[in-house]
């Protein structure tokens, strides 16, 4: 297979000449979820679902917020801003204003258009009679078959996993949604099973919301949501967070679980948020976790200050199996944690000032802070820095900020980023980050260690193709890492052809040198007259050690993806097929299967096939 690879990718880019392309919101996904984080993304399927709800449902651009438009995700605080002064004055009675925007650019138009539409406002009020007379019903049923190789070798328990879910969206006011979800192997008694209701803009209460939920204020150090990006090819969007609480639609089990309320009082400028919230999670089998706090937030012109403070209350005292292990020694230990913070946010203009200082109550009190400034300097032209401090003994329960870690505790860190859009159709990033450990970290078996990682990149985007180059460097655990990766799509009609090369070299601390490198090209095909749209992929890896393993997004069924960690040598591929049969039915499939070049265990099997199904009603 290697040896005809070449050959493969050079026939299949000599068949597409540039042209107008026509835009596929997988391919859309996919560019958000690459650019949005360079390590991957805690919980991506809540933030996808969410995507696809404001498919669904769109943002009126004259009916919006800050908090509404941070929710996509890949918008910058000084284009959300641009985007409210502009609607403010100038309502939009067309989304092609959005050029008029300066700070919009021609590929952030492309993103933001699919989830937006420029409409008169509607009052805020929920109409009963309306209520199920214009909200859409959607019901999804999904089967996935897991390594079949494996099953058909080994006689293993049932190797299918299959999930039923139902959600109804009433113009983003009233929202419910249910799951069934029975794991692969699962017999009966390992049904999972969930389901939220959202209610929002009820006079006063901004949100009421029962179930499965997530709460996120200033920069996550006391609340934070699941869903975690870092570091990013969005360098402004460091430190930035949405402040309120909201459904939780992922069927991964994360999240709280319980049941809270935000409102809202408006007077002049002036404008108070307050929420409660109240959770019942389990930490293992036996241990329940009662969550029980608040928040209130001031707002007043280019002024945001927020106090959040919560209790966990265990139902056993929480210890850790592995009690001799150097590395969680400061981890919390105990039966309540009380963990509080205040956060702010201010704009000077070119100058937004953004943080939040926190205590967390453990066998001694613990503190954190996170602040930093971005700055617009001139047009096209944008600053990042951030600063990070958390304490050995810092180790809240549901707080998350931008850290080198999985936790935000021990850790000292600035964090320095810019973003240049000057020149037509190019953009430029990049970031630097240090960091500094004083005591053992998971996987990392010395003290004190130090480390930095950092990235440029390059891009060239218009709209028939997009070409992309970046580079990283990162030192860790005494193990320094280069990557590099290539990238250029082009567009015809209904064609989207995407080939990338993705390369690493990792230095370890006996100074031995080993590499890692995969080569991809994506084939989309959209038929014209037929609703059927095809996605094929053709791979090739070899990365012999496991950190050199090289990470690869992939299409999925919808709301679905899988970022597999490409590792030995072999090749892969998968087939994605979606067929809209009517309009209110939808199938889709999916094929996968990885070759290796050598038998991988002591089964003798050299390939893995997957096999993905999900059906979809929307009415």
């Amino acid at each position: 297979m290697k040896k005809y690879l070449p050959i493969i990718l050079l026939c299949v880019n000599l068949f597409v000449y540039s042209a107008t392309p026509d835009t596929d919101i997988d391919d859309i996904i996919r560019d958000i979820y690459e650019l949005a984080s360079e390590d991957g993304i805690d919980d991506f399927d809540d933030w996808q679902q969410r995507l696809n709800a404001y498919l669904l449902q769109p943002i009126n651009i004259n009916q919006t917020d800050y908090d509404e438009l941070t929710d996509l995700g890949f918008l910058n605080s000084r284009q959300i801003e641009d985007i409210l002064l502009y609607v403010r004055e100038h309502p939009m009675t067309d989304i092609r204003e959005l050029k008029l925007i300066y700070s919009l650019k021609d590929y952030d138009i492309r993103l933001l258009t699919p989830f937006i539409y420029a409409g008169e406002p509607k009052p805020n009020k929920i109409y009963a009679a309306e209520v199920f007379r214009y909200a859409k019903h959607e019901i999804i049923a999904r089967a996935d078959a897991t390594n079949l190789e494996k099953y058909m070798a080994d006689k293993e328990p049932d190797p299918v996993a299959t999930q039923l879910r139902y959600r109804f969206n009433y113009r983003n006011k009233v929202q419910f949604g249910a799951y069934l979800k029975r794991p692969r192997g699962g017999e009966k008694e390992d049904l999972l099973y969930g389901g939220y209701i959202q209610l929002s803009d009820l006079g006063p209460m901004k949100t009421i919301v029962a179930g499965n939920f997530q709460a996120e204020f200033g920069q996550g150090l006391v609340l934070s949501g699941p869903f975690h990006g870092s570091r990013s090819s969005y360098v402004l969007n460091a430190g930035m967070s949405r402040d309120d609480l909201r459904k939780y639609s992922s069927t991964n089990g994360a999240g709280m679980h319980g049941v809270g309320a935000t409102a809202q009082f408006t007077k002049g400028k002036n404008r108070v948020s307050i929420t409660a919230l109240y959770s019942l999670t389990r930490t293992n089998d036996s241990t329940l976790l009662h969550t029980v706090g608040g928040n209130i937030t001031y707002r007043r012109d280019r002024l945001k200050i927020g106090l959040t403070t919560i209790e966990n209350i265990y139902s056993d005292s929480l210890q850790y199996y592995f009690r001799n292990a150097r590395y969680n020694q400061h981890y919390f230990r105990g039966d309540k944690q009380f963990v509080g913070g205040v956060n702010w946010r201010y704009n000077w203009g070119i100058v937004d000032w953004f943080g939040e200082a926190a205590a967390a109550q453990n066998r001694t009190w613990g503190y954190g802070v996170e602040t930093g400034l971005r700055i617009y300097p001139v047009s096209d032209v944008g600053l990042v820095v951030l600063y990070r401090y958390y304490s050995p003994w810092f180790d809240p329960r549901w707080g998350y900020a931008y850290a080198q870690t999985s936790r935000i505790n021990d850790e000292n860190g600035l964090y320095l980023g810019a973003e240049i859009k000057r020149l037509q159709n190019w953009r430029f990033s990049a970031y630097g980050d240090v960091f500094y450990f004083s005591g053992i970290k998971y996987g990392i078996p010395y003290s004190p260690s130090w480390g930095f990682d950092t990235q440029a990149q390059a891009e060239y985007i218009r709209r028939e193709w997009h070409a992309l180059l970046r580079f990283r460097a990162k030192e860790k655990c005494k193990k320094d890492t280069y990557s590099l990766r290539g990238q250029l799509n082009w567009n015809y009609g209904g064609w989207h052809l995407r080939t990338q090369a993705d390369c690493n070299f990792v230095k370890d601390s006996l100074h031995n040198l080993t590499w890692g490198y995969a080569i991809n090209q994506d084939v989309h095909y959209s038929f014209s007259r037929v609703p059927l749209v095809l996605q094929l992929r053709l791979q090739w890896f070899d990365a012999r050690k496991w950190d050199n393993r090289i990470y690869s997004y992939e299409n999925d069924v919808l709301y679905g993806y899988s970022v597999p960690a490409l590792y030995r040598k072999g090749g892969r591929m998968y087939l994605n097929m979606r067929w809209q049969i009517i309009p209110q039915l939808s199938i889709y499939l999916r094929v996968s299967e990885t070759i290796y070049t050598e038998v991988r265990d002591d089964t003798g099997k050299r390939t893995d096939t997957d096999i993905h199904l999900l059906l979809r009603a929307v009415l």
